[in-house]
């Protein structure tokens, strides 16, 4: 790896709550970091793990509710590197999966900062693995997508009729402010109003809860949940009782 004293920042993935399902990279690169700049989604249990000796920066995000905006946060991120100090920029789930490290190195990049990637256990996969359900089955579903359940302003709108089939699992990151619209446009586009979903909130830790019901009733169970919440829609979900385990 670069040396200290050379501007570096390695941009890592905490997964979705679970310490140990840290990579033993990721543990390695908290333990040695001078600065550790973190979000909302990275659990109390993986910071206790953080080198002691570090300088902590939260710069946490809400929906409609920016602790601190982006450009701000990719700032940071090359004035402490400029610093000689190794920063780990450590975001809950994965790096690159709705985590915008991309956006964050594509700055690094035009300062002419060094930088690494860890990868880490993405929301999806985390979480429904620890509800007991599967993202694909023979019997279930053949594919699956991940989907924002927010976009930006001037974003496209998402293709619904390209997400509406029967053998298809939907996985929407931070969609329960959206349970109304993901309800509605997926019916409106042939998926039927019976299909299952569920809702898997704060997964992986010791608060983990699971919420189904039919895609009709998304919108009931979506009001009960709180943030972070996943939500999965396919038939995958009716599995969740049968092969539940995590407690």
């Amino acid at each position: 790896m670069t040396a200290s004293h050379s501007p570096f920042v390695s941009l890592v993935g905490a997964g979705p709550g679970d310490p140990e399902l840290l990579t033993l990279k990721a543990y390695r690169l908290i333990q040695a970091a001078d600065v550790v700049v973190y979000d909302r989604l990275v659990s109390d249990e993986i910071m206790a793990l953080v080198n002691p000796d570090a300088e902590l920066l939260f710069v946490g995000k809400k929906l409609s509710q920016h602790c601190v905006p982006q450009d701000q946060i990719n700032q940071i991120l090359v004035d402490k590197a400029l610093e000689g100090k190794h920063v780990v920029r450590l975001k809950g789930g994965d790096t690159f999966i709705f985590g915008r490290g991309g956006e964050e190195l594509e700055t690094l990049v035009e300062h002419n900062i060094g930088f690494e990637v860890v990868p880490g256990i993405t929301a999806a996969s985390g979480c429904s693995a620890y509800a007991g359900i599967p993202l694909t089955h023979r019997d279930h579903a053949q594919s699956v997508q991940f989907i924002a359940g927010h976009l930006k302003k001037e974003g496209r709108d998402i293709e619904w009729q390209s997400l509406a089939h029967n053998n298809h699992t939907l996985v929407f990151y931070m969609g329960l402010k959206q349970a109304p619209v993901i309800k509605t446009n997926l019916i409106a586009h042939g998926l039927a109003s019976d299909t299952p979903c569920a809702i898997i909130e704060r997964g992986t830790t010791s608060q983990q809860r699971v919420l189904t019901a039919q895609l009709c009733d998304l919108e009931d169970i979506a009001n009960q949940a709180i943030s972070p919440s996943l939500i999965i829609v396919g038939s995958v979900t009716r599995l969740h009782k049968k092969l539940s385990w995590f407690k």
